[in-house]
């Protein structure tokens, strides 16, 4: 016969004071939101590998008025994407899949010490991923404003972030992507 052994316990400290935590997001506003999964390219082994899924956010802070884009995974919290959007991040399409976007960041600050890296993110559907696109390339508009340069109007939403893309990607990126000039 196997007695029933069910030791109880008493907790030597009570825990009621709950600690606040900061994820300096607090004096930041929200401006877009929606559950994604996040990948990096590895160029040492040339595949794809899976940073994460859980909630892209694309924050503006409320005295800069600069947007950044940060992502955390589901239940560790985890921050597995922080950069700041910049006008020479070029949105481009997955190949073969309607639903999915890559670009490429100078500097992620999700590791340290901050790294360069090519970053693809999928979505449920083609209508999430053409919603993050076009809050993309507003929150690329709303920092090349902050930088100097001239906003595009929301007419030209599609023409404006280009032409500035093929102009810094001349100067900055000639080192980085070599294949990608035009």
């Amino acid at each position: 016969q196997e007695e029933e052994n069910d030791p109880h316990f008493e907790p030597v400290i009570k825990l009621t004071e709950q600690v606040e935590t900061k994820t300096l997001e607090e004096d930041e506003d929200v401006l877009f939101k929606m559950r994604a999964k996040l990948f990096r390219f590895a160029t040492d082994s040339s595949e794809w590998k899976e940073r994460g899924t859980g909630d892209v956010r694309l924050l503006q802070h409320n005295e800069t008025k600069k947007v950044r884009l940060v992502m955390r995974r589901d239940k560790t919290y985890k921050v597995c994407a922080n950069h700041a959007i910049s006008s020479d991040m070029r949105l481009q399409p997955n190949i073969g899949s309607d639903r999915s976007w890559v670009w490429k960041v100078a500097a992620d600050y999700s590791e340290n010490p901050p790294t360069a890296e090519t970053l693809a993110i999928r979505f449920a559907n083609a209508e999430n991923a053409q919603q993050f696109k076009d809050a993309f390339e507003n929150a690329q508009k709303i920092n090349s404003g902050l930088t100097g340069g001239a906003p595009g109007s929301e007419t030209k939403e599609e023409a404006a972030p280009a032409v500035e893309e093929k102009k810094e990607e001349s100067t900055e990126e000639k080192k980085e992507e070599p294949k990608e000039e035009e």
